[in-house]
């Protein structure tokens, strides 16, 4: 029988290749297990308190019944029926007894009924899952005195906010830029926020990070990680506490002068202190020089620099978020005390809010087939759309996707078992990622997913070749 001693003749080169591989599975170590949220709600300073994201899960909720209250009306609004289903009522009323039987029947109505049920209880429940307190474009520019007091108030509330439980999952700050306009005002909030919030608080609050905007030279990036060791050893912060997520939201933060892509080297200048990586719609527009009229989330120049984001930080473990409508779901009229509005305004406000609804709507969808699963959110009437664009694009495909996925589990379980080779694990993979990114959006539970074939364990795995591992014990 013939031997194979190859190895042992390239025995030296194998030893560099193994180092390649090492460093190169060192820094694309996949993607992370825990949570993302689906947004990142960003609000002024000066207006945060303990209490910010459960008033704006109330306005959401006051939204949703005021415009989006009938779930066939709210699913037309967004394009997800095209008109009422037939014995809608009847429906409705099977559904909250026998969704599975509504599902079966009717599938499209059920659909309807499913996003409308699950973002009222998802915005009872948390309506806010990131909040970004922001001290740059929602704050503006001011006196250094009133700067400093905001920042004194927003991190005792964000105290206030950790010792009474009220703070959603994710919370941060964002600064200025450091440029040489704005490096001074920033570094000062950033050191004033972050020793009264250790001061009244003894620590940060879970998934605490800091949002670096404007950024186009990698050293903005490592003078923040300088910063943020001063702060932890002067405030008694174990090391690496402190978390950034970067902005990309200039053209130059896309490219180095010597065209180079200059997203890697801000990743690497972060020295491991890199969470995130959010794209900013409209500085990055008008830094394209695309004027106002155009300056929307679906131009092809955003979709190339998000794509470029893609590329770069694919596998890395850093979380991408798309960036926001600027459309507000304002009614343009309001009734004054005691009176009430006419019927034409009634449907001018109905008409107004619904058609920001369809433009938020039809965004992050947009986002959601490009693979971004994260994005902004500017005003608690766009959260109920938030969620029912995460729910529907999840929902919709669910049943044939678990089908899809018992079917290669099957598959591969029995090509391994008669030494076939089974070549379609990227497609299985493909399949998961869909399934996990829906379990963490909330769009469906871990009970459901059990119509896949997979155990809990198995899925928290976030590996198919892994899943394959531990069914064949190969």
């Amino acid at each position: 029988m013939t031997t194979s001693t190859l190895h042992e003749t390239c025995k030296d080169q194998l030893a560099k290749l193994a180092e390649a591989n090492d460093a190169f599975s060192r820094r694309y170590p996949g993607d992370r297990p825990d949570r993302q949220p689906v947004h990142t709600v960003y609000g002024g300073a000066h207006l945060f308190k303990a209490t910010t994201t459960q008033k704006l899960g109330e306005l959401a909720i006051r939204s949703l019944d005021a415009y989006g209250a009938d779930p066939f009306g709210f699913a037309i609004a967004l394009g997800i029926l095209d008109r009422e289903p037939p014995h809608g009522a009847e429906l409705a009323k099977r559904f909250q007894t026998d969704p599975a039987g509504v599902q079966a029947d009717a599938p499209a109505a059920w659909l309807a009924l499913a996003v409308h049920d699950r973002v009222r209880k998802k915005l009872e429940r948390e309506a806010v899952e990131d909040f970004r307190i922001d001290f740059e474009d929602g704050y503006g520019n001011r006196p250094d005195e009133e700067e400093d007091a905001t920042a004194v108030q927003a991190a005792t509330e964000v105290a206030k906010g950790m010792e009474q439980g009220t703070l959603p999952p994710f919370i941060g700050i964002r600064i200025k830029p450091l440029n040489e306009e704005l490096r001074l005002r920033s570094i000062r909030t950033l050191d004033i926020f972050v020793r009264t919030l250790v001061e009244k608080a003894g620590k940060l609050p879970d998934n605490f990070v800091v949002t670096l905007p404007k950024v186009p030279v990698a050293e903005q990036v490592t003078t923040l990680v300088r910063l943020f060791e001063a702060l932890e050893k002067d405030t008694g912060l174990a090391p690496g506490s402190l978390k950034m997520e970067l902005m990309i939201e200039l053209t130059q933060t896309l490219m180095a002068p010597d065209g180079r892509s200059n997203l890697p080297l801000l990743h690497q200048a972060a020295e491991g202190r890199c969470v995130a990586a959010h794209f900013g719609t409209y500085d990055y527009t008008a830094s394209c020089s695309i004027t106002a009229a155009y300056q929307k989330m679906d131009h092809p120049a955003c979709d190339f620099a998000l794509h470029m984001m893609k590329v770069a930080y694919a596998n890395t473990g850093l979380w991408l978020s798309d960036g926001a409508t600027n459309v507000m779901p304002v009614a343009p009229h309001r009734a004054a005390k005691g009176e009430s509005l006419s019927i034409e305004q009634e449907a001018e406000n109905q008409a107004v809010v619904h058609g920001a609804w369809k433009m938020a709507y039809d965004h992050i969808r947009h986002s959601l087939m490009n693979g971004l699963y994260q994005g902004w959110d500017l005003h608690p009437a766009q959260l109920p759309i938030r969620y029912a664009a995460c729910y529907a694009f999840f929902l919709e495909g669910f049943a044939a996707a678990a089908e899809r996925l018992a079917n290669f589990m099957a598959k591969a379980g029995q090509a391994t078992l008669v030494g076939d080779v089974f070549d379609d694990a990227a497609t299985g993979q493909g399949l998961l990622n869909y399934f996990l990114r829906g379990l963490s959006s909330g769009a469906v539970s871990l009970d459901e997913l059990a119509v896949t074939g997979l155990t809990e364990e198995e899925i928290r795995t976030r590996s198919f070749a892994k899943i394959l591992k531990m069914r064949t014990g190969k």
